[in-house]
């Protein structure tokens, strides 16, 4: 069965992100406000967690009340990244995959989160209804993303200097495969899932490089926590990070054998035998890789039958 054509994906296959843009591109600020959004957000325990958008995972030591975390990336460059910064350790399980084709099993994960993902996605709402099918009843998702309805773009739009008015509902695509989304639709598009918004924060309020030059990183880390509680009442900030929740109560369990978590993302069946070298689909034929302890299912190894 060939799968349904998914939008396209920004692949960071081969990149230096995590040294060039957070490790010495200057945003110590940006990392330490995000650090404490998702401190305020993200439950104190939990069983299985999926990462979207892992990276070199710059935030998975941030899940610590999680017993197990899955790195969920596109680029297996950044997932081996990921792998040397945590070391080896069975808690962590790297995954490199489509999001809008995910090869987990329904209602599988009690937790999720997006950071710094969802900007890259040419069809938010689908992204987000994957996410949505992993999670099991009860389930946390913890998601930011870019707002256009920030003020530098209100400014520069007043003042003749934008042409896309950072009001209206729709994305703005102001880099190919970059976008800015109104709050109001990133809101409506979780309601639509199921989701029950509980938290609402604004991140990032000093992100001004003349800024960040004058005033020492540690005070304006202190008046962005104090600010990021601003976010019930108004999004004006370049982040907004949301805490979603599902109703219903959560598995007893959602452990237990790897290879039970996962589907094919060619056919949808499961369970996927394991082979060791790679995990077979009995119903389609596809084999998924495992190189180096990261599953890959990009792309089987072989044509389906």
């Amino acid at each position: 069965m060939e799968p349904k054509k998914s939008p396209p994906v920004c692949d960071y296959e081969g990149s230096d992100y995590q040294a060039s843009f957070w490790d010495q591109g200057g945003r110590e600020y940006e990392d330490r406000t995000e650090a404490i959004a998702l401190k305020r957000l993200l439950p104190k325990s939990g069983q299985l967690m999926l990462e979207v958008g892992a990276g070199a995972g710059r935030n998975t030591p941030r899940y610590s009340g999680y017993e197990r975390v899955v790195l969920l990336d596109y680029s297996m460059t950044q997932l081996q990244h990921a792998k040397a910064r945590l070391g080896i350790s069975d808690r962590f399980v790297f995954v490199a995959a489509d999001v809008y084709r995910l090869p987990f099993v329904d209602e599988l994960f009690d937790g999720a989160t997006m950071i710094r993902t969802l900007h890259h996605m040419a069809d938010a709402p689908v992204a987000l209804s994957q996410i949505r099918n992993v999670l099991q009843p009860g389930s946390v998702f913890v998601l930011e993303f870019a707002s256009k309805l920030n003020l530098k773009s209100i400014l520069r739009y007043l003042l003749g200097r934008q042409e896309w008015s950072p009001f209206r509902r729709e994305p703005v695509e102001f880099v190919a495969l970059n976008f800015d989304f109104h709050p109001k639709a990133v809101h409506g598009w979780l309601k639509e899932l199921g989701f029950r918004i509980e938290k609402t924060l604004t991140v990032s309020h000093f992100r001004w490089a003349p800024l960040k030059r004058l005033i020492p990183t540690g005070i304006l880390v202190t008046l962005d926590s104090l600010a990021q509680w601003t976010g019930p009442l108004w999004q004006l900030t370049p982040s907004v990070f949301v805490r979603a929740s599902l109703g219903g109560e959560r598995n007893e369990s959602v452990l237990g054998e790897i290879v039970q978590w996962f589907k094919c993302p060619q056919c949808g069946n499961s369970p996927l035998i394991d082979h060791t070298s790679y995990l077979l689909c009995s119903s389609c034929g596809s084999q998924w890789a495992i190189y180096e302890g990261i599953y890959d299912f990009k792309t089987p190894l072989n044509k389906s039958k």
